[in-house]
């Protein structure tokens, strides 16, 4: 391993150990019994991540989760995610950072951007009431399930051999990371607009899995910090999603050597758009109790 690794490695273990004693000093003032996350949640925990390290995505499937079984409030799920899924992420990010060779000075570049997009967006969206919330992420859901169809299809293109970018490519991607981690703290997933975009600047499809679990790992302890300062999420689930996640996490990494990922990612690509439905269906619903109110 290069001394510039090492420094990468070093610098995500301080953003781990960061955000595990920010978020482990809030969860002991406010701890009860009732936190516990229970079997449920911790399932979802563990297969919404076991997605993530195919590079499916842990997000869209959770939210759908949540909104299908009422687990937590629309306005705190974008906060749930964030808070629960970065331990998990920390562990992808570990992992394929190690084993997947990509240019160094375009890696930690982009992690850095989505890290500030991150910060940027959870300001602002951890203020967020309900019906923008919800607005919002069912929008974006259904953009994202556009983008993933596309994919699937093959409208988009397979990507290069490159395993770096340099000049307007690498400034395109910078930017385009940044705008990314601002939508990861509105609850929509990085992965499928990072590997959009890496295709489309002609690297090489693998060499956005280390881009792309590194700037989660970076991001969301950062974009968590007003999630969690501001109680935004809900704690049963985030316990869930973490004490689930990693070995989810594991298991894909690891173990499984064979799925059929086209399959998979068509039914996610369903339930996203029936969740987003949802969403918007509820946002609409929340206007309408607000105008009965005013009247």
């Amino acid at each position: 391993m290069t001394f510039a690794s090492t420094a990468l490695f070093v610098a995500m273990g301080v953003f781990a150990i960061g955000f595990l004693v920010f978020w482990g000093s809030s969860i002991r003032r406010g701890w009860s019994a009732s936190a516990s996350p229970g079997w449920l949640r911790t399932g979802i925990g563990f297969l919404t991540n076991f997605l993530d390290t195919l590079g499916i995505g842990s997000f869209a499937p959770t939210t759908a989760f949540f909104k299908l079984w009422g687990l937590v409030d629309d306005q705190e799920i974008p906060g749930t995610m964030m808070v629960g899924h970065t331990a998990p992420t920390l562990v992808e990010a570990f992992i394929f950072i190690a084993v997947v060779q990509v240019d160094f000075a375009t890696l930690t570049l982009m992690i850095a951007a989505s890290a500030v997009g991150s910060w940027l967006g959870a300001a602002v969206v951890s203020r967020w009431p309900r019906r923008q919330i919800q607005l919002g992420m069912g929008t974006a859901l259904l953009a994202a399930a556009i983008v993933t169809a596309m994919k699937l299809l093959h409208f988009l293109p397979g990507g290069g051999n490159s395993l770096g970018l340099s000049g307007a490519a690498l400034a395109v991607g910078i930017v385009g990371n940044m705008l990314f981690g601002a939508m990861m703290t509105l609850g929509i997933g990085l992965y499928a607009p990072c590997m959009m975009l890496v295709a489309l600047l002609g690297m090489n499809p693998r060499a956005a899995f280390p881009i792309m679990m590194g700037s989660c790992a970076v991001l969301m302890p950062v974009g968590s910090a007003p999630f969690i300062r501001n109680r935004r999420y809900n704690l049963k689930a985030a316990l869930g999603l973490s004490l689930g996640g990693i070995p989810g996490v594991l298991l894909a990494a690891f173990v499984v050597k064979s799925l059929d990922l086209d399959t998979v990612s068509w039914l996610v690509v369903a339930v996203v758009i029936y969740t987003a439905s949802m969403m918007l269906r509820s946002a609409r619903k929340e206007q309408e109790l607000q105008a009965a109110a005013a009247d």
